[in-house]
């Protein structure tokens, strides 16, 4: 799994990473010892895992799946030694959100339309790109506060729908949304349930993506540095109003 919506919702400081423990939607980080030559390689489910060096140690940062199992797992390393961690039980709130009817029972056009944008988006959260890493801090890409709400369990006009998978930052329409760390951007779009996106590639594995906004500022396949401008805040696709999700 990529890390993308639980960088997000742990804003964003190593400290804030557990270490050999994580709940579903959670991180777990794992030493891998002293940070010598080579990065180790080292995989979750079959997917390589960000390794980076931090404070002259390697760590694996897991990014674990909100559907996991609860119990012990594992990373597998390159020499095909193991090393454990547990997943823990972690309650997740419910919300209950009115929306335009379409947003919830969709036509055939508009679920043909969502499978294509579903293809782009994954492609571009999946997306492996070797970097040299020393840390995996983001700073805020708007001002404002955060909630909680990365996991809750939503409902739309009282229908039960996907956990939400980021974390929702208050700000007006129009603030602008500044990259939180150097990356490239991998998609750019005006997709059905998200509205304006961009989706920015930090590395390893490391990706965070914006939506909702009211203009894109960026192109994909740009390369952008840490404060550089990805859009405007703005209420595109589902939303209830203007936030940064």
């Amino acid at each position: 799994m990529r890390l993308v919506s639980t960088f997000l919702l742990l804003t964003l400081s190593w400290s804030a990473l557990a270490q050999e423990v994580a709940w579903p939607g959670g991180v777990a980080r794992i030493d891998l010892g002293p940070a010598e030559g080579t990065a180790p390689a080292a995989y979750y489910e079959d997917k390589q895992v960000l390794v980076a060096n931090v404070d002259g140690r390697w760590q694996a940062v897991v990014g674990v799946h909100l559907d996991a199992a609860l119990g012990s797992a594992a990373i597998r390393l390159a020499d095909g030694s193991t090393l454990g961690f547990d997943v823990v039980e972690h309650a997740y709130r419910e919300q209950h959100l009115e929306v335009a009817p379409g947003y919830v029972s969709l036509s055939e056009e508009n679920l043909a339309r969502v499978g294509r944008e579903r293809s782009v988006i994954d492609a571009a959260l999946n997306n492996w790109q070797d970097t040299e890493l020393d840390g995996v801090s983001l700073k805020k890409p708007v001002d404002g506060p955060h909630s909680s709400s990365f996991g809750s369990r939503r409902f739309f006009n009282g229908e039960p729908r996907s956990p939400h998978s980021g974390m929702d930052i208050a700000a007006n329409a129009g603030v602008p949304i500044l990259a939180p760390r150097a990356g490239i951007v991998t998609a750019t779009g005006d997709y059905y349930f998200n509205g304006n996106t961009v989706i920015v590639d930090h590395g390893q594995g490391l990706v965070t993506m914006y939506c909702h906004l009211s203009e894109i500022g960026v192109e994909t396949g740009q390369i952008v540095a840490i404060d550089d401008r990805l859009g405007l805040v703005g209420a595109t696709g589902r939303v209830t109003g203007a936030h940064l999700h």
